[in-house]
């Protein structure tokens, strides 16, 4: 514990799931964090449990003005932004041919534009400092294809490219940017139905680990790569899926439990 400590961070879509679970991470490392998100209660409900060296601000990250007005005003608050987790998204089920075009671009909106309008807000402070880390949550969904996830994939994809050019943009500056890639993880997102894990974890009986992934797991992923001993960590893929991208466990082939 502590490596993050002295540091300043923005968490986006902070409010609850993997971003709440980042925020109490970074909290726990010592590091000064500002919840970002458009849900107020739940946000000021986390920042009033975890104390002052939290604060909640509201974000659509869709907003360039929006983004603008959080970063002054974090920065007067708690100081200058060290470490930026462009977490914020959302999910949708449609397949391609009944996906409209403002689905599309709802979805791109949020999990691309507003990772693109996160790194061009904090980026110029960071460069001025000499130093800096942005850490972009994709999916395992920005590494393979699914099916009825036409608009979701698309973002994250466009997630991992978006890193790899900031990571060659920034990196002479100063400021590492790298991905994070969760595959099924046990927050609202995944699990609607707040179903007990042990049951979720029975449909993920194709992944190598044989579960769901917790929020927490995720989180601890992004704090690595926020600290310090990611030093010469830079334009990397970090994939916590429990092994869903290296391809499917079928039950009774030669190595699977009582075979």
């Amino acid at each position: 514990m502590g490596r993050l400590e002295g540091k300043v961070a923005i968490v986006t879509g902070g409010a609850r799931g993997m971003g709440a679970a980042t925020v109490r991470r970074f909290v726990a490392e010592g590091a000064r964090v500002a919840i970002a998100d458009v849900l107020d209660e739940a946000g000021k409900a986390l920042a009033a449990e975890l104390g002052p060296a939290t604060g909640f601000w509201k974000l659509d990250v869709t907003s360039e003005e929006n983004w603008a007005r959080v970063v002054a005003e974090v920065e007067a608050a708690l100081g200058p932004v060290d470490v930026l987790v462009n977490n914020a998204g959302i999910l949708m089920f449609k397949s391609l041919l009944e996906t409209t075009k403002a689905d599309y671009e709802r979805v791109l909106g949020v999990n691309l534009v507003g990772e693109f309008l996160g790194i061009k807000a904090v980026a110029p402070g960071m460069i001025a400092r000499g130093r800096g880390a942005i850490v972009n949550v994709s999916s395992v969904d920005g590494m393979k294809g699914a099916n009825s996830l036409g608009a979701y994939a698309s973002s994250k994809w466009g997630v991992r490219g978006l890193t790899k050019v900031a990571a060659m943009e920034l990196g002479h500056k100063g400021v590492r940017v790298n991905s994070v890639h969760p595959g099924g993880v046990d927050t609202v997102m995944s699990n609607h139905a707040a179903a007990p894990r042990d049951e979720v974890d029975k449909a993920y009986g194709h992944v190598p680990l044989q579960r769901i992934g917790g929020p927490e797991e995720v989180a601890a992923a992004s704090a690595f790569l926020a600290s310090d001993d990611a030093s010469y960590i830079h334009g990397a893929e970090i994939v916590v899926d429990g092994g869903m991208t290296v391809g499917s466990y079928y039950a009774g082939f030669p190595g699977a439990p009582g075979v």
